[in-house]
């Protein structure tokens, strides 16, 4: 092939310096004609032709190479020709050869030929054999493949039974022999194992085997759909993910089906998936820390931007996957993290300094609060830790900005949830964040102070709502919610600080506060929640101040830091015996408002739990599941879903498309007042009720007609009779 080649490339060469000649003598011929008119010119007009000799002599000069005869270039022509038909000869012949290739039989995988090799394989380790299964292996994962050249395949296509037992035995086994053909340990190993291995003649002799596992095994993971079947596979390919390191394409191209399998899979999937990714940033490090860590971030994001009920466990359960896979490296995590919580805080800025409708759109909106419950949570997880606890200050201040960024009764939920963000990072941190006033103002709004006008209205779940309409904001419903969660978020805040020295100092104005609520507030309900909460203030005021009295340090004494130390961890103040009931209560109003077919998150986070606390062992152990798995009669290129009938599917469209529009608008601010002034309402503000009330859809014929009133058959014939009687009497 070789001297085949340079023949080809020689003959390439001689082609361009035939055409290269060729060119010459055209020019060649041109000088000579042309020297030929000037000669002419010459002798009729030798004037012009003195002119040009003084002021244009390049004109007049020629060399005599370009003039040649004409006897050369008829040569080369011949040559040229002869060159030609050589190597139209040579083309016709690889055609031929590749034909003859296209035609003939290939080898149809059977399953005794699967038998024979594997066993060959387990007891005496043939190379042969495991060449001949490996082909079969390339062969499975690429049938059905449109783009793949039938040509380079050595087997032709197989059934569903010879598919199922060639991909259980390649992805249970192959791991093993590949590593004792490389003399490396049963399991485990480091980069700079592989790394130092890539300088050996056994890296050299058989790295061709581990790029072809590793290649089909994407691909095939590229084209399945079942996520049964997509999960073991990568369960099976993660005691592989090693001998990555040696291939930084093939890396890259993992990471990016890891995640896009997180983002998008459904079931066992997005754990597998992770566990996937957080296995390959543990062996290989910063070969691929940089690219997992942004790019789940990112896949977080999109799956982020629309929230309900049958969503909210989900969300959570996919930011936990992030925290926990940023733990594997925290120096990494924070100069993410730092990046990320930067983009944040422009984006408040921006809305802060710009204040139109579309910058505070960006801030109120489930991305936006989704990533600060993102950083939240890893704040609580990793917070003590020196690498990521500067962190904290910064993600305190966005989520402060945020909830006064608009201050109305209509993006209250939106508040509560700020609020509890920083209470979670008080807990966590030990840090003191002033979230008293933020709850304090809100009881002094008129929607939650004077008596409601919208009647009972439907209970309102705070955690999947940002914003609420106007009708909502005149319901009772809502009203008690609100009141009811100020009141927990409240016990909360005072809870951590329940064990303080400074505690009877620092809930003065609390309850302050609090009692002219209770004077000012007509409802009997919230006056009772009030007055069991400064009660409980006031017990555990008094609870500090006799454990004050027995102390001799002063304020600015470090032994401040171990005061009532064994109470706190025994939990005996008064406020933390409440907050335990209260933490009950609402947990069991969050419960009556959530049907259980909509927590469809729920049973997946369980579920990945269970995965986790499975051990690698367990793993291997696992044949008759991989049997099950790849039992069904799936084959690449072929989807086994089954068909739904197409008004079904029109009516999910339906549904999606309404809970599209309605998270939608939910997210679009439109009134930037202050609750306070909903009195005086401007004109933008009647233009967007208009626009609201253009927005609800026209009802529908049979609810527009008048409903005739009811009327009891029994009395209308008494009435028709009563008029017989009448009429008889009249007539007689």
């Amino acid at each position: 092939m070789e001297a085949k080649n340079s023949v080809k490339k020689s003959k390439l060469g001689k082609r361009k310096s035939d055409e290269g000649s060729g060119k010459s003598s055209k020019s060649g011929g041109e000088a000579k004609e042309h020297k030929e008119q000037l000669e002419r010119l010459h002798e009729k007009d030798p004037e012009f032709y003195d002119y040009l000799k003084q002021h244009g002599e390049e004109l007049l000069q020629f060399v005599d190479e370009d003039i040649e005869d004409d006897s050369d270039t008829n040569l080369e022509d011949k040559e040229m020709q002869e060159g030609d038909e050589i190597e139209d000869d040579e083309e016709t012949i690889d055609h031929e050869v590749k034909k003859k290739g296209k035609d003939t039989p290939k080898k149809v995988v059977t399953t005794e030929m699967v038998d024979c090799w594997c066993n060959t394989i387990q007891e005496t380790g043939k190379l042969s054999a495991i060449h001949s299964l490996m082909k079969a292996f390339r062969t499975a994962c690429h049938y059905g493949d449109d783009k793949e050249d039938e040509s380079t395949l050595d087997f032709s296509i197989m059934s569903s039974s010879v598919f199922n037992k060639v991909m259980v035995f390649v992805l249970n086994n192959m791991d093993g022999i590949i590593r004792n053909l490389l003399e490396l340990p049963a399991f485990g190993g480091k980069k700079e194992t592989i790394i130092d291995l890539m300088t050996t003649k056994r890296w050299k002799n058989y790295n061709h085997l581990v790029k072809s596992y590793l290649g089909n095994a994407l691909h095939v993971l590229r084209q399945m759909t079942d996520t049964d079947m997509i999960s073991f596979t990568l369960r099976r390919l993660k005691h592989s993910s090693i001998f990555l390191a040696a291939f930084p394409i093939l890396l890259r191209k993992y990471v990016k089906t890891a995640i896009d399998l997180w983002g998008l899979g459904g079931g066992a999937l997005p754990i597998s998936s992770l566990l996937f990714l957080r296995d390959l940033c543990i062996r290989l490090g910063s070969d691929c820390l940089d690219e997992c860590f942004k790019g789940i971030y990112k896949a977080y994001v999109l799956n982020c931007q629309f929230m309900n009920a049958a969503k909210l466990q989900h969300v959570q359960f996919l930011g936990n996957c992030v925290i926990e896979l940023y733990g594997v490296d925290l120096p990494t995590a924070y100069q993410h993290a730092f990046i990320f919580i930067r983009q944040l805080a422009m984006i408040l800025r921006e809305a802060l300094s710009s204040k139109t409708k579309e910058a505070f759109r960006k801030v109120y909106e489930w991305k936006f609060m989704n990533c600060l419950e993102l950083w939240t949570g890893a704040v609580c997880a990793y917070g003590s830790e020196a690498d990521f606890r500067p962190v904290v200050y910064p993600l305190a201040q966005i989520i402060y900005g945020a909830a006064r960024l608009v201050p109305t009764a209509r993006y209250l939920p939106l508040r509560l949830r700020c609020i509890r963000m920083l209470n979670r990072i008080a807990a966590s941190t030990g840090t003191f964040t002033p979230v008293s006033m933020l709850l304090l103002d809100m009881l002094e709004m008129k929607e939650l102070n004077r008596p409601t006008t919208g009647g009972v209205g439907k209970a309102v779940d705070l955690r999947t709502v940002l914003k609420v309409s106007k009708p909502t904001l005149k319901t009772r419903a809502f009203q008690e919610a609100c009141v009811l969660s100020v009141v927990d978020e409240l016990a909360e805040h005072l809870m951590q600080w329940s064990y303080s020295i400074a505690f009877p100092e620092l809930s003065f104005i609390p309850g302050v506060r609090l009692r002219s609520f209770c004077k000012s507030t007509k409802v009997e309900r919230f006056r009772r929640a009030t007055r069991e909460l400064i009660r409980q203030i006031e017990a555990n005021s008094q609870f500090i101040t006799e454990r004050r009295k027995a102390i001799s340090f002063l304020p600015n004494d470090p032994a401040v830091v171990s005061f009532l130390e064994e109470e706190k961890k025994s939990e005996a103040s008064p406020l933390s015996q409440y907050v335990t009931t209260l933490r009950q209560i609402a947990q069991q109003r969050y419960d009556s408002l959530v049907e259980s077919s909509v927590l469809v998150g729920e049973n997946s986070a369980v579920f990945g739990k269970r995965k986790i606390q499975e051990s690698d062992e367990e793993d291997d152990t696992r044949d008759e599941e991989a049997s099950t798995v790849f039992s069904s009669s799936w084959l690449p290129g072929v989807d086994t879903k089954k068909k739904e009938p197409k008004d079904g599917k029109k009516k999910k469209k339906r549904k999606t498309e309404q809970e599209e529009r309605v998270a939608i608008d939910e997210d679009i601010v439109e009134e930037l007042v202050l609750s306070s002034d909903e009195e005086d309402e401007p004109l933008s503000e009647s233009i967007s009720d208009e626009d609201e009330e253009k927005r609800k859809p026209a009802p529908s014929k049979p609810e527009i007609k008048k409903r005739k009133p009811y009327t009891n058959p029994s009395k209308k014939k008494g009435k028709s009779q009563a008029k017989k009687s009448r009429k008889r009497k009249s007539a007689k």
